[in-house]
């Protein structure tokens, strides 16, 4: 093969792993959203249906700050098996066509490429002990103050991880 083709190849291989390593680094980013809504329920109903969500998912309260109106929860979160065996064999595809590339643009050495892919479970190693952990959801609850005529309104305020704050919005139809 001529090369410049080779240089290429190996210069969009590389790319590639670039993007596959912040591809596996993103795979345990925490993903804090809020999620602010409005209802008509009383602040009692509404918050024994949150605490009672929160609790068949797993969370407990941990601190109330002296408030009743702010609650955090707590709970933990276990890592993905589908997702770390995914994230070792992208690694090692990613290995072994690295492994490829160098073999060809270097081929004295091109056994020792091959071990490239001997470091893939590395991968799912780092998703795993990365992506347990404990992750909390914080809920504060305000009054709003209504318009003439209206009935009153509670504000809610949610903090917590993304995907657990979609679960909510669709277990609860907010």
């Amino acid at each position: 093969m001529d090369t410049p083709i080779l240089s290429s190849t190996f210069f969009l291989t590389l790319l590639l792993g670039v993007g596959l390593g912040f591809f596996i680094r993103a795979s345990v980013k925490e993903r804090t959203e809020q999620l602010q809504f409005v209802t008509e329920q009383s602040q009692e109903s509404i918050l024994d249906c949150l605490q009672e969500h929160f609790q068949q998912r797993g969370y407990r309260a941990v601190s109330a700050d002296g408030a009743p109106d702010r609650i955090e929860f707590a709970g933990f979160v276990r890592p993905s098996w589908f997702l770390a065996i995914l994230l070792t064999l992208l690694a090692a595809i990613g290995a072994l066509c690295l492994a490829l590339v160098l073999s060809l643009l270097l081929p004295d050495w091109s056994i020792l490429y091959f071990g490239f892919v001997l470091l893939a479970p590395l991968a799912g190693v780092f998703y795993w002990r990365k992506a347990g952990r404990v992750e909390r959801v914080s809920l504060q609850i305000e009054p709003v103050v209504p318009r003439e005529g209206a009935q009153p309104q509670i504000q809610i305020l949610l903090t917590g991880h993304r995907d657990e704050l979609a679960v909510l919005r669709q277990a609860l139809q907010l």
